[in-house]
């Protein structure tokens, strides 16, 4: 198994799911995996040590676990299919380890609470793993793309998409000579 760390929690503006980065503790590849909202959450939570008043879900997990002599020893992300990852919690009970089936989210937040390692089976860092370009040399950079081989730069589209946000500026009729006007008044 091949021990990750968190990198990152990002968000996507376009929808609502959210995306933990793993990076490789000891090498350079990321896995990305995406996740709801409300794990992000919980992990993010956890990662800045926020105080909650009351316990969250992957709080009371933690909490039933300890109550019944349990720990957690780690955190395995064991399989993709399907674009699917699976994990699983590894526990510790009374010196018999049991191994719980989890999405990989849960199992973070709760690796997180738990302060354990994460791992991930090498057949899913190979399949799903990511390892960023290394900064090209100014001679590379220099040459036309198609003599590198790569596909030619994508066309900038954006300054077509910001012209209905310039286009939608340009008709407020902001009235910008007029004084103030005072804020209601809170007794009436």
């Amino acid at each position: 198994m091949i021990e990750v760390v968190i990198d990152s929690v990002r968000v996507n503006l376009m929808s609502p799911q959210r995306l933990v980065v793993l990076r490789e503790a000891r090498g350079e590849r990321f896995l990305p995996i995406w996740v709801g909202p409300y794990e992000a959450e919980a992990i993010t939570i956890a990662l800045q040590e926020v105080e909650v008043a009351r316990p969250l879900t992957h709080d009371l997990i933690r909490n039933v676990l300890t109550t019944f002599n349990a720990r957690i020893n780690r955190i395995e992300i064991i399989n993709l299919r399907d674009d699917i990852f699976y994990g699983n919690i590894i526990i510790d009970q009374n010196g018999r380890e049991l191994s719980v089936d989890s999405r990989p989210s849960d199992a973070i937040a709760l690796a997180v609470r738990a302060h354990v390692p994460i791992y991930v089976h090498p057949e899913v860092m190979a399949a799903a793993s990511i390892v960023p370009e290394k900064d090209l040399p100014e001679s590379a950079a220099s040459q036309p793309s198609k003599e590198r081989g790569a596909p030619p730069p994508p066309v900038d589209e954006s300054s077509e998409r910001l012209d209905v946000f310039k286009d939608f500026i340009d008709k407020l009729d902001l009235d910008l000579d007029k004084p103030d006007a005072s804020p209601p008044d809170p007794k009436t």
